[in-house]
């Protein structure tokens, strides 16, 4: 008997892991962190209802640390199984999960040095060791090659957009077949590449992210523009909490689009994040992963002032000038961000500019929804400046375009699983698969399991 289960990524949209059982051997799909509202974040401080050693084998759609970032708890509590990715996500994932750890270390340090934590002392979760030791057990394979996991199925990944390396994946498994979504990127994106279309499956377990909601129609450079140009006329700057992976790179090639066309000619722009800056280099080394070409990528890539150094950063929040920022976290929630809101998000000639999902209890979600401070290393920090939003920048699949991707396959499944999405857009999703496919279509609670 094959038997699904949602450890995580279930009514919420952070936090995925995704078991599958049978004959005794487990396959674990995604393996995140969880972030946002705090009752959430506990639960990475609780033990997974299973043994770390039981599973035999992780499958990693893509590196983001919703995704990603629970690999090198899992491996410190014991899992000693492959991790299977491709070759790109392999690379991002050694991005992400060596900054999570060495922040998180940093983020304890600074925490007990301050002593502003009710923990006595402040622990991280794992350290970079910690995910040195987790990148060790990582197996890179192709895209559209079918692979034998050693618990026994056989693993496809297939080209889902969202950011670099980024997969669905076709796992074969006692008769049936399964379709992990991932996270699905958008259509005709200048940057990455359409999601494929999958064909076949028994069952199939999507993300709804976006599950209620269509991104605005219009062009995102435009839109973008529009936003930097009203703030550059007052003498503010724009700070933009951008994903490192991803985001940051599909905000450089916006912005070239502007310098190419003679406009913000004169405005200093900034990629202030060490792990965006390697991540953009990273479009150099896996080039039959997204769209731009050679000339393209190295022009975009050139666009920006990069920061590396602490001193460079605080340089740039200490500048008068109009200018654009882009810094991680894309949600505020760490990172050099911080650091910028602290300086910038107090002046109402500035402003936030969010390009991307914003989880509950994140301050990006907060400052959204007209928060009017927000708490940073134990202060609270006025938000004066404008707080902007462009989702159609968003790297997230909407409704429609989640609907056009399951309209790919040939036959209805037994049943889709919606996972990775909060409690709202999950069940709007779950009601329109319903209705427009006449599909069974089921929302996992936590824990819950399923016999396939």
């Amino acid at each position: 008997m094959l038997k699904f289960t949602s450890l995580g990524g279930a009514g919420t949209v952070t936090g995925s892991k995704h078991l599958l059982d049978h004959d005794g051997k487990r396959i674990l799909i995604d393996c995140g962190l969880f972030q946002g509202l705090k009752n959430l974040r506990e639960l990475n401080w609780q033990p997974l209802p299973i043994a770390p050693s039981s599973i035999n084998a992780v499958v990693l759609t893509h590196a983001h640390l919703d995704h990603s970032g629970y690999l090198p708890k899992l491996v410190k509590d014991g899992f000693h199984g492959e991790i299977f990715a491709t070759d790109a996500t392999r690379d991002v994932a050694e991005l992400i999960l060596k900054d999570s750890g060495y922040l998180q270390e940093k983020d304890a340090e600074y925490a007990n040095r301050k002593g502003f934590s009710k923990h006595k002392p402040a622990l991280p979760l794992y350290g970079l060791h910690d995910a040195e030791h987790a990148l060790e057990r990582f197996s890179s394979i192709p895209f559209d090659k079918a692979v034998q996991l050693p618990a026994g199925a056989t693993l496809m990944f297939r080209h889902a957009g969202h950011i670099l390396g980024a997969a669905t994946a076709d796992i074969v498994w006692g008769g049936k077949r399964i379709i992990f979504s991932g996270d699905l990127g958008r259509y005709g994106d200048p940057v990455m590449p359409d999601p494929v279309p999958v064909p076949e499956a028994d069952y199939i377990v999507i993300e709804s992210t976006y599950g209620n909601r269509i991104h605005e129609t219009g062009d995102p450079t435009e839109m973008l523009s529009s936003v930097i140009e009203r703030t550059v006329q007052r003498g503010g700057t724009v700070v933009i909490p951008a994903f490192a992976v991803g985001r940051a790179q599909s905000l450089l090639y916006h912005l070239w689009q502007l310098k190419q066309a003679g406009r913000l000619a004169s405005i200093p722009i900034f990629l202030d994040s060490p792990m965006a800056i390697s991540a953009t280099d990273l479009l150099h080394a896996h080039r039959e992963d997204h769209r731009l070409s050679p000339e393209d990528c190295d022009t975009v890539c050139g666009l920006a002032t990069y920061t590396r150094d602490v001193e460079g950063s605080k340089a740039i929040t200490a500048s008068p000038y109009p200018k654009v920022v882009i810094s991680a976290s894309g949600m505020a929630t760490g990172g050099r961000i911080l650091h910028h809101l602290k300086a910038f998000a107090p002046d109402q000639k500035n402003t936030i500019l969010f390009s991307g999902f914003q989880a509950a209890g994140t301050r990006g979600r907060a400052m959204l929804q007209g928060a009017r401070e927000i708490k940073i290393h134990g202060q609270w920090i006025p938000v004066k400046a404008e707080i902007a939003d462009l989702p159609a920048l968003s790297a997230h699949a909407d409704s429609d375009e989640l609907m056009r991707w399951l309209s790919g396959f040939n036959h209805a499944p037994a049943r889709t699983f919606i996972v990775h999405g909060e409690a709202e857009a999950a069940e709007a999703l779950r009601v329109r698969i319903g209705k427009d496919l006449g599909w069974n279509a089921t929302v996992p609670r936590q824990d819950q399991a399923f016999d396939l």
